[in-house]
């Protein structure tokens, strides 16, 4: 069975995330949602409301295939999550250049520490390439319309946390 690991914050979990994450199912069995502490930034949805968003929005974008995504938690290195788990593959996705340069930096030094993991970079579909957690936020908490960017349910629990 292949089982691969998509690490971030997913603060909220986006239509990008979401492009990714079906990819994610087409290379392999089992998909482990990894969601990250940054010891850096304060999360705008707790882990448990971070966790329930994924798995609803899974489930009902998804279907059956919902069934092979599990959230798990992690606060170190990737690496670390992903041998715990089982894990072969390290799921990446990219929206341009700089993320590629960035994510090439992160697959080699994560190569050098797990040589038995192998990273893969997933493209964002070009409808979703702008879209990032931090600009959804923001667009949020301004009161603006996000429903282009994230499934309804996210929408919907950021219209929650906003109220006015």
């Amino acid at each position: 069975m292949t089982i691969a690991i998509y690490a971030g914050s997913f603060d909220p979990i986006t239509n990008g995330h979401m492009d990714v994450l079906q990819g994610s199912l087409r290379l392999a069995d089992k998909v482990y949602v990894a969601i990250g502490v940054h010891p850096g930034k304060a999360p705008l949805f707790s882990f448990d409301e971070r966790m329930d968003l994924v798995k609803r929005v899974s489930a009902e974008v998804f279907g059956k295939d919902g069934e092979r995504i599990e959230v798990i938690f992690f606060d170190g290195l990737v690496i670390d999550a992903a041998r715990k788990f089982g894990a072969s593959l390290l799921v990446r996705g990219l929206r341009d250049g700089t993320d590629l340069d960035y994510e090439m930096q992160m697959a080699g030094m994560n190569g050098k520490m797990a040589p038995e993991l192998q990273t893969v970079f997933l493209p964002a579909d070009p409808a979703v390439r702008t879209i990032t957690a931090t600009l959804v936020r923001q667009i949020a908490a301004m009161g603006g319309d996000v429903r282009h960017f994230v499934p309804a349910l996210v929408a919907d629990a950021l219209a929650i946390k906003f109220k006015p």
